[in-house]
């Protein structure tokens, strides 16, 4: 899923790619992804792109008193045409969600792989209004030190959970929690309540740490792009069986039921390895 990183890095290449030009007609190619009927999709047209940003996992394209704003679930993405394809936009089972059409004869699409669609999209004159952008935490990496403190002492649950829960802060997502607890030195399973403040203080480090590793290495990239360096980046997610970065311990995995975690034993969890349910029922 895309996380604010590669959102930023998005939303920067929109900025100067789309801003100052007016939309000419927004294409949908799949139904279910429009989420809201007042306004129309159609109110759109005409109107021009003042601003593109990020908040949580939605990116925001500001068009004069309106918003597109967009939420790429887990496999949606981003196209850049510099020329409209030709092809008219029809609902089938192509990847494309909606095309965005402007008036210099460039287009940008939504896209979604797979058959899970998750992909939504939303017309509104206030985002802040969305029940979705409403219920999002503060910025994961905006929050001060005394700030990640008073989340992680009012919660029992987990820190890969904390961490990931929008409502609690917004913006990572699986992959980056990893990369940040490795960073902190941090069991997944460490109950957050329980930190101490040299630990809350390490956690914080790793937060900003990681995402301004991800941020510089995601600059300026093409849509293209974005995803394979967001992934080579990573120092510990994605890489189950191979040596950690740090230590040299083979990273260790713990699955769920669509997705997993990893980590490394020996700079997390004291050189034990995590319950992995799944893993657990096969081996009895």
């Amino acid at each position: 899923m895309p996380e604010a990183p590669e959102l930023d890095a998005a939303a920067a290449l929109l900025r100067d790619h789309a801003a100052g030009r007016v939309i000419e007609r927004v294409d949908l190619a799949s139904f279910s992804v429009l989420k809201t009927a007042e306004p129309p999709l159609s109110a759109l047209a005409g109107k021009r792109i003042t601003e593109v940003g990020r908040r949580g996992k939605f990116l925001l394209i500001g068009c004069e008193d309106l918003h597109l704003a967009v939420h790429l679930a887990r496999a949606g993405w981003l196209r850049w045409h510099t020329t409209n394809p030709k092809t008219p936009v029809r609902p089938g089972r192509s990847p494309l969600a909606l095309r965005v059409v402007l008036d210099d004869g460039a287009s940008f699409d939504v896209t979604e792989a797979g058959t899970k669609k998750g992909v939504a999209a939303y017309v509104t004159a206030d985002p802040e209004s969305l029940p979705e952008i409403a219920t999002l935490g503060p910025e994961a990496g905006g929050l001060s030190v005394e700030d990640l403190a008073a989340i992680l002492a009012g919660s029992s649950s987990r820190l890969k959970t904390v961490l990931t829960q929008q409502s609690v802060m917004a913006g990572l997502g699986n992959g980056f929690s990893d990369d940040i607890l490795h960073a902190a030195r941090l069991s997944p399973y460490a109950t957050a309540r329980t930190l101490d403040a040299e630990e809350v203080t390490r956690l914080h480090a790793a937060i900003a740490e990681v995402l301004g590793r991800a941020a510089a290495a995601l600059a300026g990239q093409r849509l293209d792009r974005i995803k394979d360096v967001k992934h080579a980046g990573y120092r510990v997610h994605a890489r189950t069986g191979l040596p950690c970065p740090v230590c040299g311990t083979d990273i260790a995995e713990v699955s769920f039921a669509e997705k997993s975690l990893q980590y490394c034993p020996s700079c997390q969890t004291g050189g034990r390895r995590l319950s992995d349910r799944r893993m657990d029922r096969l081996l009895k």
